[in-house]
């Protein structure tokens, strides 16, 4: 399938036409031994944090390994999105700048049967044409038929109707690379994580991002601090959300341009 490139290597032509005909894209060699290495040990306690909270408001079943919004101050978070992995592919797709929608993680293990692993799309209305939201997977463990590789049904962010699992499972291509690689795939995609039948975890991040208009699933800019916000660099800020922010009383309404929460340019 002509969707695998090297990250370093990859054009914007060739994220064009992959995204196109297959609605998902593979960068290998996207981040170094070192920033996994981060990701994988700061999983460990934000992990903890989120189950301990899940099992306290009783949502634990069917959310084993799964970690939601896991952006702070002082783990990899914005080590990783400073970055900017695929700036440009998601600056084409989203026709301009964007915002972080959600940032969570999966610990895929033997046994485990969290809700990823039912068909879905993480877009709940069909949006077509209309692109709003795009999909990152980060691979913290090589992705193998084994360990539960990402499925992915090639060309049905064009179909409405979701497939049948039948269909679905029968046609579907699996997300196979290695660690350190970057999945990028359009968010109308119907897709399942796959079983872990290994005794190690299967691990990655996922992120959506969106037109900056678009509400987001976490506030980000008020969980992180406003004035934190004041020491990020700009590419930080506009991808964390503090160019598109919504007042909350007439004094943060009425600003000079400068210093409203809504800045231009955010579509």
């Amino acid at each position: 399938m002509e969707n695998k490139f090297n990250y370093a290597e990859a054009t914007l032509s060739d994220f064009q036409y992959a995204i196109s005909q297959y609605g998902w894209v593979v960068y290998e060699n996207a981040l170094n031994s070192e920033l996994v290495e981060e990701i994988q040990n700061d999983l460990i306690v934000a992990y903890h944090v989120r189950r301990q909270v899940q099992i306290e408001n009783g949502i634990e079943a069917n959310m084993e390994g799964t970690l939601h919004h896991i952006l702070e101050r002082d783990n990899f978070g914005l080590h990783f999105l400073g970055q900017m992995f695929c700036d440009k592919e998601m600056r084409e797709f989203l026709n301009g700048n964007y915002v972080l929608n959600g940032m969570s993680g999966v610990i895929n293990r033997k046994d485990d049967r969290p809700y990823v692993q039912n068909v879905h799309r993480d877009l709940r209305s069909f949006t077509g044409p209309l692109k709003l939201m795009i999909q990152m997977i980060v691979l913290l463990d090589d992705f193998t038929v084994d360990n539960g590789a990402t499925y992915l049904l090639s060309g049905s962010h064009k179909i409405e109707a979701r497939p049948d699992d039948g269909y679905f499972y029968k046609h579907a291509d699996r997300a196979i690379a290695k660690k350190g690689s970057i999945i990028v795939f359009d968010s109308n995609l119907w897709h399942a994580a796959g079983k872990n039948e290994t005794d190690g975890p299967r691990r990655a991040l996922t992120l959506s991002f969106t037109k900056p208009y678009f509400k987001p699933q976490f506030d980000f800019p008020r969980y992180l601090g406003y004035e934190f916000g004041a020491t990020l660099q700009e590419n930080l800020r506009q991808v964390v959300g503090y160019n598109a922010r919504i007042p909350a009383n007439l004094y943060e309404f009425y600003q000079p341009v400068h210093l409203r929460m809504y800045q231009p340019g955010q579509g």
